[in-house]
């Protein structure tokens, strides 16, 4: 006996949340991840679900091949890698939420600055890593994916995790010091103390900052290198500081200047011995309109 169509798609909605996490870590946009997960439903709509031992795992390993053709298909379509490359944000209160499911939820975020590596990975790298280190998919399932055997694409997973390891900066994980760093940023900005934000940012802090196309007819979006460069992009935009507050922006303390109720910038930051070492900034107005604001309000 065959599902029916409302009840296949009741047992789909169980795992679009988990699809979704999936798509996201690979392709670093709500927009495209929500694709991602739609063709998921669409083939499975086609296929005897019924004959489906296990729903979640075979929509898993759907969702991640249809990243991987799409992550190629990107590519394919750029001379050059996207750089700036600041992923879409995940943007939730500070404050402490009384949920235990969403407080999982967030310890499991994926920082920036992670994502912006898993950018510079080849497509099966970035699909083995995410699959495996991520969501503990066995290289069995994985290896039909990718086309190569189990071995080699534990090989590959290997290649990927080494040069995750070489990139990512190691984040401080105490939310109380992130903030503390992220306050004196903040001070420092609004203060325009050039000095004080020289010292919270480590010697080879790195900026990226993604501000759409055009911004007066110049493209803004850059990266910038060095603690002096960078504080003196913060002293730029240090008229906007007061109209800022701190958030958690992928589980990690950032910033977010809401000068009229909805977002003008989000800025990521990683936190390493004391100092910030990345700063990820979305200042892109067709992008920050399409943010999920969640429970920060106005």
């Amino acid at each position: 006996m065959h599902d029916s169509s409302e009840l296949l798609a009741d047992r789909f909605e169980g795992h679009r949340g988990h699809l979704r996490a999936v798509a996201y870590r690979m392709l670093g946009s709500f927009s495209d991840a929500d694709d991602a997960v739609q063709e998921a439903w669409l083939k499975l709509s086609r296929t005897e679900a019924d004959e489906i031992s296990n729903l979640g795992a075979w929509l898993t390993t759907v969702v991640g091949r249809v990243c991987l053709d799409m992550l190629r298909s990107r590519g394919s379509r750029r001379e050059e890698p996207m750089d700036p490359f600041v992923p879409d944000p995940v943007l939730r209160s500070l404050e402490p939420v009384d949920d235990p499911e969403r407080e999982a939820l967030l310890a499991d975020s994926v920082a920036l600055a992670l994502l912006v590596v898993l950018e510079t990975l080849e497509p099966a790298e970035r699909l083995a890593f995410v699959l495996h280190d991520m969501f503990a998919v066995p290289f069995d399932d994985i290896a039909p994916i990718v086309g190569r055997s189990s071995a080699a694409t534990r090989q590959i997973a290997s290649r990927a995790r080494r040069r995750v390891r070489a990139s990512a900066p190691e984040p401080e994980r105490d939310l109380a010091r992130q903030k503390q760093v992220l306050d004196a940023f903040l001070a420092a900005a609004r203060g325009g103390d050039f000095e004080a934000l020289v010292s919270v940012l480590h010697p080879d802090v790195v900026l990226r900052a993604d501000s759409g196309p055009l911004v007066g007819g110049a493209a803004a979006s850059k990266v910038v290198r060095g603690a002096v460069a960078v504080a003196q992009q913060a002293l730029a935009f240090a008229r906007f500081a007061a109209a800022s507050r701190l958030v958690l922006v992928n589980g990690e303390v950032g910033v977010v200047a809401m000068p009229e109720g909805r977002p003008m910038s989000v800025m990521g930051a990683t936190v390493a011995d004391g100092k910030i070492v990345a700063v990820h900034i979305l200042a892109d107005p067709q992008r920050l309109a399409r943010l999920d604001l969640g429970e920060l309000g106005e």
